[in-house]
């Protein structure tokens, strides 16, 4: 069953797949919109064609989700742990089987290339796969009280939680955030970004074929509108969205109103700390992922890469040199390293920061233009050459905001207090990391990092078994890790008295 947008993948290539199935789906179906105004253009960024509309879900709509939701939850949350585990293991297994497919078209959709799509749907089935092991772990405890009375915990589901997703990592986010809301015993209603609207939507089928309740994870469609129809709904217990920090603050405010749980994944400007002890090769290598993955757009990203000055030319040369040897081109071919960013305001808006960089002193180490491949399918494509910026100071608005785009700016620096006092000046706190051989002074900054999680001699190393998660402005809350299960659960203290009631009255 869930193979059906999928069956034309092996043989597709791009420019070449129109989506015309409904997007939306709940009541273990996928359901049309109830009428088509408002629909939005969605686009291929590998080409710029549309691959097809999205219409955002009204009120009603909204409603008919969350009712569906809460009707399934009621009979999934009645089930034990290791029979959701059942479940949620063979969902897994479809995911796994189908990874090739649901890459695919990941790429059509969302433009990052193939190679880095298949990753991305491995760490999907993987957090299935490591939540559904927790399942049958949820307990309480068992407390004694004076005079034989006692008293235990019961770790009980929230309810109908809502995740809100992000257009970078559209099947992997969906993924992330059901996984632990399922195990816990809750329901899902689950929003993509409109602009990568295609891929939750085989998330739920394959979840229905593997045998939950029909209803436990819907997909509605829609902007800002439906998300806030989502988010002021009473039915709805708990709000997870990764996003941007303004959207973040708005879905905040919105779930404050009737005091719902909600957890923030949202931007970073993350450091990146080089000694001049480093491993060059790895420490070079380590600054290219942490800038160049998803053509840039990733949130926890190492942005601001801080240079020792010793070390800071051998640096430059090396790190210039291998970007300009990236690959970029059509996402669907495997020589292809870096794809087409998300949209065409968003190639417009890190060109921009290029720009505004240059105006304000930056020197432009390479790249920062758009690109043109070869191939004529992609002239209207979303490209531009990975970027290296040099001469930057702290000040600059390439160091201070969020790019999301491939573009790494360098800055260099002298002393340890005098770099992670510059790292921490920032209103953002996702990640960080050190490259160095000196383990003391390896723990000492990853100790001083005020972020969420702090890479030593790596970077962007995110397994699902690690909490991921941010301080300041980046968010609060975490994702991935044993440590979600608290997040998508509550605690009941029951008190048994098993003698006579003491009274004052």
């Amino acid at each position: 069953m869930a193979q059906s947008t999928l069956d034309s993948m092996p043989g597709a290539s791009t420019g070449t797949v129109v989506v015309t199935e409904p997007l939306n789906f709940w009541g273990g179906k996928r359901v049309k919109p109830r009428q088509e105004k408002n629909a939005e253009p969605v686009f291929e960024p590998a080409t710029g064609r549309v691959l097809c509309q999205m219409v955002p879900c009204g009120a009603e709509e909204v409603d008919e989700a969350i009712q569906s939701a809460y009707a399934a939850y009621q009979k999934w949350s009645k089930m034990a742990g290791m029979e959701r585990a059942r479940v949620m293991l063979e969902a897994a297994r479809i995911i796994r089987e189908r990874r090739e497919k649901i890459a695919k078209l990941e790429v059509i959709n969302n433009g990052k290339s193939i190679i880095e799509a298949l990753v991305d749907i491995d760490i999907a089935w993987q957090s299935i796969e490591y939540y559904a092991g927790l399942a049958g772990t949820l307990a309480g405890q068992h407390i004694q009280l004076p005079g034989g009375a006692f008293a235990y915990t019961r770790r009980e589901p929230l309810g109908v939680c809502v995740g809100i997703g992000a257009w970078n990592y559209p099947f992997q986010i969906a993924s992330l955030k059901s996984a632990p809301a399922l195990a816990c015993g809750n329901a899902m209603v689950y929003k993509p970004s409109p602009m990568t609207p295609v891929t939750a939507v085989i998330l739920a089928e394959i979840y229905k074929e593997a045998g939950v309740p029909d209803g436990l994870f819907c997909v509605v469609q829609g902007g800002a509108e439906t998300g806030s129809l989502l988010c002021h709904h009473p039915k709805v217990a708990k709000v997870s969205f990764t996003g941007s920090v303004p959207t973040g603050k708005k879905v905040m405010e919105m779930s404050a109103k009737s005091v719902k749980q909600v957890t923030l994944e949202l931007g970073g400007k993350s450091p990146l700390i080089i000694f001049k002890d480093c491993e060059l090769e790895n420490a070079v290598k380590g600054a290219l992922m942490a800038n160049f993955l998803t053509q840039g757009q990733v949130c926890c990203n190492g942005t601001r890469v801080f240079v020792q000055r010793e070390i800071m030319p051998q640096f430059l040369e090396e790190v210039v040199k291998r970007t300009k040897a990236i690959p970029v081109g059509d996402p669907l071919l495997e020589s292809t390293r870096m794809g087409a960013l998300i949209s065409k305001p968003q190639l417009e808006k890190v060109l921009g920061f290029v720009s505004q960089a240059k105006k304000e002193g930056a020197r432009v180490l390479c790249g920062g233009d758009p690109f043109v491949p070869s191939d004529p399918k992609l002239k209207g494509g979303y490209f531009m050459s990975p970027c290296v910026l040099d001469n930057c100071r702290d000040d600059m608005t390439c160091v201070k905001e969020e790019i999301f785009g491939p573009v790494m700016s360098v800055l260099p620096f002298d002393t340890e207090e005098e770099v992670i006092k510059r790292a921490n000046n920032t209103t953002f706190g996702l990640a960080s990391g050190v490259f160095t051989r000196d383990i003391s002074r390896a723990h000492r900054v990853a100790a001083s990092m005020e972020a969420g999680t702090c890479f030593i001699n790596n970077y962007n190393i995110n397994p699902i078994e690690l909490p991921f998660g941010g301080y300041k402005m980046s968010g609060f809350g975490r994702e991935n890790g044993q440590v979600t299960i608290e997040y998508y659960s509550q605690l009941k203290t029951v008190v048994v008295e098993m003698g006579d009631v003491e009274s004052l009255f």
